[in-house]
């Protein structure tokens, strides 16, 4: 039996080309309402889980855009140049992390968003989880 600190998932694009492997929990898991993340997703706020990179093992192949943020932090998105799904993505000011989409793991049981950020651009009728930190 795997334990928690060694939990395996996958998240994959739609095609499957493009994957990451996580190792143990992350993190943190997250939701973000800035417009940004609303246009990348195509939804009313990103989701995604940060784990330490050593962490993460990904496949296959990706390619990358990179845009600057509210605050000029780099945020360089890896998606699969087939399908366009977007898979994990690296914030130049945290060096060792990797953040993965949360639909890309396709896992209903995965852990809910423990923080909550932009909330000032949140969709008035979007559910923050009970307790979960929250930041304008």
């Amino acid at each position: 039996m795997t334990s928690t600190a060694e939990r395996e998932r996958l998240a994959s694009c739609c095609c499957g080309q493009l994957s990451v492997r996580t190792r143990g929990e992350p993190v943190r898991v997250s939701m973000c309402h800035c417009l940004e993340c609303q246009r990348r997703t195509g939804s009313t706020y990103g989701a995604q889980a940060r784990f330490l990179a050593h962490q993460v093992e990904v496949a296959g192949e990706s390619t990358e855009y990179a845009r600057a943020g509210d605050e000029g932090h780099v945020a360089r998105f890896h998606f699969c140049p087939r399908c366009g799904s977007t898979v994990w993505y690296v914030i130049d000011d945290r060096p060792g992390s990797v953040v993965v989409t949360l639909g890309a793991f396709a896992d209903p049981r995965f852990p809910a968003p423990t923080f909550s950020v932009y909330e000032e651009r949140r969709h008035a009728w979007v559910s923050v989880p009970d307790g979960a930190e929250r930041m304008d």
